[in-house]
């Protein structure tokens, strides 16, 4: 009799045998799993592939403040450049006088502050060395949630204190220092040490995706690590001008839900708008015309509902050029061209 291909189902085996009858009766198999050990073992590799690669670019930094009070675990860094250019967090180096880089070895140098940005909470020192191992930086764009992350730190002073989990999810918001909200923050499960602000969090080709900021310890152990994209241009901008730049109206502003009456008139959606509450007379906002009271509702044409939307937009509007500000004032909705500053 002829027999007719079936289809096989995933992870099983189609055996057939024939019983007395002659006929071919089809019994299924499962088919042996892969070896948990060799998948352990294929996971344990890439860990520790990744820590040999990059564990000796990631320093430990002991600081010493105005006070001379001496912390000897502040946090950790990561060496991005040879000639001894590390990031770390700004919170790590807040308000320090004196801050040493210690290595995997043993040996420390002094560092020096080349800037630091506490809206995105990164920092850049220089230690007073060279011919360095140091870390790539990669492309925190490509990350996808179950994607295995690698955190190291050197808290305390401990060499390369490791753990590794799984990026949880990409495109968080989390609030910085000064307010502002840092984007494109990756959340992971990589369980975080005290000491371990500041160090990297590395892809499994040894890439530096993140700089770990923040951990929740009452969520278990969820961690928060500033995107290599950001860390890339707060680093550029930290090399070239000591600071990070970005354009300012000068004015003091929170979010406020508008009339629905307001809102219908003007086509608002959602009803909510930035409202002035006051200004640097000196500044951008007031010499376009900007008044207390004021409902900015859309900058350079796109809508503006949050002070969040308006700090997002002024960080990448060039500083010195004009840009429209569209905003409601009693019964009329306006346009006013603002010369945004750097802000201080």
């Amino acid at each position: 009799m002829k027999k007719f291909p079936r289809k096989r189902p995933f992870g099983l085996e189609l055996v057939h045998q024939s019983d007395e009858t002659g006929f071919p009766r089809a019994s299924r198999g499962v088919a042996a799993p892969p070896d948990n050990a060799e998948i352990l073992d294929g996971y344990s590799q890439a860990v520790i592939g990744v820590v040999d690669a990059v564990g000796p670019a990631v320093v430990g930094l002991t600081v010493q403040g105005a006070n001379n009070t001496r912390s000897s675990g502040a946090g950790s860094g990561v060496m991005i450049t040879p000639d001894g250019y590390v990031l770390t967090n700004q919170h790590v180096v807040a308000s320090m006088r004196q801050i040493r880089v210690s290595f995997a070895d043993g040996s420390s140098v002094d560092a020096d502050l080349v800037g630091e940005d506490v809206a995105t909470d990164l920092a850049v020192l220089r230690a007073r060395a060279s011919g360095l191992a140091w870390a790539t930086l990669g492309e925190s764009s490509e990350l996808r949630p179950g994607q295995l992350v690698i955190a190291l730190g050197n808290p305390l002073g401990f060499q390369s204190t490791v753990s590794a989990g799984v990026v949880s999810a990409v495109g968080r918001s989390l609030r910085a220092r000064d307010g502002r909200l840092i984007e494109g923050i990756v959340q992971h499960t990589a369980p975080l040490n005290p000491g371990s602000s500041g160090g990297p969090l590395l892809n499994s080709r040894g890439h530096v995706v993140g700089i770990n900021t923040a951990i929740i310890a009452m969520a278990q152990g969820i961690g928060f690590s500033v995107p290599s994209n950001t860390a890339h241009w707060v680093l550029s901008q930290l090399l070239q001008h000591g600071r990070v730049r970005r354009s300012a109206l000068g004015v003091a502003a929170r979010e406020r839900e508008i009339g629905p009456r307001m809102a219908r008139h003007f086509d608002l959606s959602p009803a909510r708008a930035v409202e002035v509450m006051d200004y640097d007379a000196n500044g951008p906002g007031a010499a376009a015309g900007l008044q207390r009271g004021d409902f900015i509702v859309a900058i350079a044409g796109q809508r503006v509902t949050s002070v969040d939307d308006l700090h997002r937009f002024l960080s990448d509007w060039p500083i010195g050029t004009a840009v429209e500000v569209d905003v409601v004032r009693g019964k009329n909705r306006i346009t006013l061209t603002a010369v945004p500053r750097e802000a201080a």
